[in-house]
């Protein structure tokens, strides 16, 4: 089952944003879910089995220039995450349509999204999901 998260599911989505991204603090995602489900412009996807969380998708729309896009505003997919042993059931697709569907209601014509270039895993899933690679960058910083 999907469903837009609210505020009553804010500990679900976080959960699963720390498995996604563990470098990151329980605390502090709750506190940027909370933020995500109230903003107009963002929404957070939940999959359920039996009641438990199993999946979620993270998406908002970006008014700034989207890597390979030529509209705005673009959907964006932030983030996305299965647990392993849900994976491979069609869920993230669910996921991610949830989420088209969403921006495509906001007046998005595009939908968009990254992943690291060594991310083998990300790539193969967007791939599968109907995305097709936009190009392909290395971003630098230095301290000043």
């Amino acid at each position: 089952m999907l469903k837009k998260a609210t505020l009553q599911e804010v500990n679900d989505a976080a959960q699963l944003a720390l498995l996604l991204w563990p470098n990151h603090t329980l605390e502090e995602f709750i506190h940027e879910m909370k933020e995500l489900i109230a903003q107009p412009d963002a929404t957070v996807m939940l999959a359920y089995q039996d009641r438990e969380a199993v999946g979620f998708a993270q998406c908002q729309l970006r008014y700034d220039y989207v890597e390979g896009t030529s509209s705005s505003p673009v959907g964006y997919l932030e983030g996305l995450y299965v647990k392993e042993a849900f994976r491979k059931q069609g869920i993230a697709r669910e996921l991610v349509s949830a989420c088209e569907k969403w921006a495509k209601d906001k007046g998005c014509r595009e939908f968009a999204s990254d992943c690291e270039l060594d991310n083998e895993e990300s790539l193969a899933t967007h791939l599968k999901l109907g995305f097709t690679e936009a190009n392909r960058i290395i971003c630098f910083k230095k301290t000043i």
